[in-house]
């Protein structure tokens, strides 16, 4: 049994709006054989252009039930049946969101008649419930009022049982398929088409303009995720609703797919995107010689007319990277402002130190020149060379005096050695900021057998 339903509501999304109407057709895929069909008090004033739009008005709901009181029977008769609505994902969430809120828990198969209109009817100029009832000779007389929408939607699901040749409806139902969970104007192949590979992909409206860029270890996997246990919230519903199309790059390895989408980002500046738009580094290290002669080093905010020696993304990494200087080169906690009491650092236990002025500076200092040398060493010219989109080619990222210089990929027929110029000539320019350096550093900190260091 089929459940066409159509619902109106106080707004578009399920978790601060309410239902206002609801209506339910029940399809035997043969005809109609019920009908349910009820006004419902959403508990707060309908808006003026939501009244002009539905016809619904706050004296028409007074008097109505709350969906409270009708949620056992709406579940009764859904939840035997297959959920059919025209922009399925939509009416699905907002009935199941005020299901749960009255304690019934809606489990139940989904199918959408924009997404089986594509299929069944393809090539249409439109799949706008009026426009697709109007070409298929549909008339509707009660438009955005419950019944009327879901009795219309209700003879659309009939000629596309008489018109599916080709199994769209029963492969929809499959168990396996996730094709309701899709956004309604998104065709399936452009799920299908992706491969298991790292790379980034991109999201279209209805006019082509990339919304969204995302990266992926395994495209496929992680593009279908985001179709999945999809939130009944404003932003969830409009973002999926605007999903036209997807393209995507294929990456050689995860690292290039996160300094890609970085680009990408920067370049397309996306309406969905947020992360990433404003990534920049906020903290530095700075270095300066205090009164006595002894340099300091200290971690401070960022500003666009400092010159820090290392940039980091947060005070928690710049301390981090303090603390292993220090570490390493035996450097005063307290003159790096790691240690910030009154007491002798913890150097000072065992040996004379800087902060007693118990050491030379020129023994102190020599010590953190040793250490921003090994700094500026870490930034040096380098390549990461590592898997390509094929066996037939490697990936490099080049880092050239400590700023990212670009990537690419380069055939192994073409490499004929690993030096700089003939390394550089082969790769794309891209624009760089301190983000892609940072994951371009930490990998080859992590990974030091792909990295090829050049000597100035």
């Amino acid at each position: 049994m089929y459940a066409i339903v159509d619902i109106e509501t106080t707004g578009g999304h399920a978790s601060a709006h309410g239902i206002t109407e609801i209506a339910i057709v029940i399809h035997n895929g043969s005809i109609i054989v019920d009908r349910f069909e009820t006004l419902v008090n959403p508990g707060v004033p309908i808006p003026a252009y939501i009244q002009a739009l539905t016809g619904i008005n706050d004296s028409m709901v007074k008097n109505a039930p709350a969906f409270s009181q009708i949620a056992q029977h709406v579940y009764e008769i859904l939840q035997p049946c297959t959920f059919i609505a025209h922009n399925v994902n939509f009416d699905y969430s907002f009935v199941r969101h005020h299901l749960l809120s009255a304690g019934f828990d809606l489990q139940c198969p989904k199918l959408c008649t924009v997404r089986l209109g594509h299929k069944i009817f393809p090539g249409l100029p439109s799949y706008s419930l009026g426009k697709f009832c109007r070409l298929m000779g549909i008339d509707n007389d009660a438009r955005h009022r419950a019944m009327g929408d879901a009795q219309a939607t209700a003879q659309l699901f009939s000629l596309m049982l008489l018109n599916d040749k080709d199994g769209h409806i029963p492969q929809s139902l499959k168990q396996r398929s996730k094709e309701s969970s899709l956004p309604s104007n998104l065709p399936q192949q452009h799920i299908t088409g992706l491969p298991n590979a790292p790379g980034v992909y991109y999201f279209h409206d209805a006019k082509g303009k990339v919304i969204y860029v995302g990266k992926a270890k395994n495209l496929k996997k992680r593009v279908k995720s985001h179709f999945t246990n999809n939130r009944a919230d404003q932003q969830k519903q409009e973002f999926l609703k605007n999903i036209h199309q997807i393209t995507h790059q294929t990456c050689g390895t995860e690292l290039l797919a996160f300094i890609l989408e970085t680009v990408e980002i920067k370049r397309l500046w996306p309406k969905y995107n947020r992360a990433q738009k404003h990534h920049e580094y906020t903290y530095g290290l700075y270095q300066y010689e205090d009164q006595r002669g002894y340099l300091r080093l200290a971690i401070d905010k960022w500003t666009k007319y400092s010159a820090p020696l290392y940039t980091c993304n947060s005070m928690l990494d710049g301390y981090s990277l303090l603390n292993q200087l220090i570490e390493a080169f035996d450097l005063c906690p307290k003159l790096c402002f790691v240690q910030r009491n009154e007491e002798p650092c913890s150097r000072n236990l065992t040996k004379p130190c800087a902060c007693q002025v118990t050491e030379t500076t020129k023994r102190y200092n020599s010590r953190v020149d040793k250490a921003l040398a090994h700094l500026k060493a870490a930034l040096s010219t380098f390549a990461i060379r590592d898997k390509g989109r094929n066996d037939d080619e490697y990936s490099y990222i080049l880092i050239e005096n400590g700023e990212f210089y670009g990537m690419g990929y380069i055939s192994n027929s073409t490499v004929t050695d690993d030096g700089l110029l003939s390394i550089k000539s082969q790769l794309t320019p891209y624009p760089g900021n301190g983000y892609i350096k940072s994951l371009v550093a930490n990998y080859a900190v992590s990974n030091p057998d792909r990295k090829i260091e050049f000597v100035a």
